[in-house]
C-alpha cells in the first residue's frame, strides 16, 4: 500500500471544500493525534493495532484532504519524549512501527518527488534507536528539496525539550564568537527551534476529547486557533477537518489583530535594545547622553546591520551543523 494515497474527496466534500475556500484557510495545520490506544481498547485489539490504524489515518487520509484544501503543511506530535515512561512492550512495538513507516517512506521517494513531499523530523533524535536515526537522516535528507507539502513529525519531543535546546544553540553561538550577548532576543530563539524552517500554526487540532496540549508547540501556539475535537484519532473524518477549519476563520480576525500586535510590540522592543546599545556607544565615544541626532541615527543603522549580519552568519553555522548531525549519521553503523 501506498504511503500517500491518490483518492480523491466526495463530490460533496469537494463542494465543501470549495465554500471553505472562499474565507481566509490555514496554511500550516498542527494535530495531536490522540484516541489511539482507547480507539483499540473500543475494537478489543492490541495497543500497537490502534497505533497502526492511527498513522494509517495521517498517512493515507490527511495529507489527502489537506492538499485537496490548499493546506501545505502539516505537523504531527508522533511521540512525546513523555511516551517512553510506557510500558516497554508498548515502547518497542512503537519504535517497531515507526521502523516500517520510515523504511516505506524511502522505499517511495519516487512518490513523495512526483508529489513533492518534504519530510522533516524534530525532537531529540539521540533519544531513539540508532538505526531508526539512520532511517530518519536518510529520509529527512532524501527529501529536503521538495517543496509542495511539508509533513512534520515530532518524535522524541516535547516543547521545553525544544526551547532548552534553542538556549543551548544560542549559547553556542556566543561561545563560538559567532554572536554577542546582545543579540540574544525571543526573535532569536524562535530561529533556533527545531521547527525554525516553518511559519508557526494558523490551526492545533486535538482530538479525543482531552483539553490540553501535552507540551506540544507550546511556543508557536500562542496566537494559533486552538481546536479540541471528541472524535478518536483513527475516526477523524474530512468534516472534522471542515469543522476545524470553519472555527479558524470565525475567529481569523481576532487572531491575525493579535498576532499584528505582538509583532509590532516584538520590533519596539528591539529597537529599543538599539537604542539603549547607542547610547552606551556614545558614552563610550565621550559624547554627550543624547548625542548628535545624525551620529545617533547613523549609530542606529550600524547597529542593526552587524546585529543582522552575525545573526545570519550564525543560522548559517547552524544550519550546517544540524545537516552535518543528520549526514554522519547515515555514515554510522547501527
Amino acid at each position: 500500500m501506498s504511503w500517500v494515497t491518490e483518492g480523491e474527496l466526495s463530490m460533496l466534500e469537494r463542494f465543501c471544500a470549495s465554500v471553505l475556500k472562499a474565507g481566509p484557510m490555514p496554511k500550516h495545520v498542527a494535530f495531536i493525534m490522540d484516541g489511539n490506544r482507547r480507539y483499540a481498547q473500543r475494537c478489543n485489539v492490541r495497543k500497537l493495532e490502534g497505533h497502526t490504524q492511527g498513522f494509517a489515518k495521517l498517512a493515507q487520509v490527511t495529507l489527502q484532504w489537506c492538499l485537496s484544501l490548499g493546506i501545505r503543511e502539516i505537523t504531527v506530535y508522533a511521540f512525546s519524549i513523555e511516551n517512553f515512561k510506557r510500558s516497554k512492550e508498548e515502547v518497542d512495538g512503537l519504535m517497531d512501527l515507526a521502523r516500517q513507516k520510515f523504511v516505506r517512506l524511502l522505499e517511495e521517494q519516487d512518490n513523495l518527488e512526483r508529489r513533492g513531499i518534504c519530510v522533516r523530523v524534530h525532537g531529540d533524535l539521540t533519544l531513539l534507536p540508532l538505526d531508526i536515526q539512520k532511517l530518519i537522516a536518510k529520509v529527512v535528507l532524501a527529501t529536503k528539496q521538495y517543496s509542495t507539502c511539508i509533513l512534520n513529525i515530532c518524535c522524541a519531543y516535547t516543547s521545553r525539550d525544544e526551547i532548552s535546546n534553542a538556549v543551548k544553540e544560542v549559547a553556542w553561538g556566543v561561545e563560538q564568537e559567532l554572536l554577542q550577548p546582545s543579540d540574544v532576543s525571543e526573535s532569536l530563539l524562535d530561529k533556533c527551534l527545531y521547527t525554525c524552517k516553518s511559519p508557526h500554526p494558523d490551526i492545533l487540532i486535538r482530538t479525543s476529547g482531552e483539553v490540553r496540549l501535552s507540551d506540544f508547540l507550546l511556543w508557536q501556539t500562542s496566537h494559533s486557533c486552538l481546536v479540541f475535537q471528541p472524535v478518536l484519532w483513527p475516526e477523524y473524518s474530512f468534516w472534522n477537518l471542515w469543522d476545524a477549519v470553519i472555527q479558524y476563520q470565525m475567529n481569523h480576525n481576532a487572531l491575525q489583530k493579535a498576532k499584528d500586535l505582538y509583532l509590532e510590540e516584538r520590533d519596539w522592543q528591539q529597537l529599543e535594545n538599539d537604542k539603549m546599545y547607542v547610547t552606551e556607544k556614545l558614552k563610550q565615544e565621550g559624547c554627550e547622553s543624547s548625542g548628535d541626532p545624525k551620529h545617533r541615527r547613523e549609530l542606529l543603522k550600524e547597529c542593526k546591520a552587524q546585529r543582522e549580519e552575525r545573526i545570519q552568519g550564525f543560522l548559517q553555522a547552524l544550519e550546517k551543523k544540524r545537516m552535518d548531525f543528520l549526514v554522519k549519521l547515515t555514515m554510522v553503523s547501527a
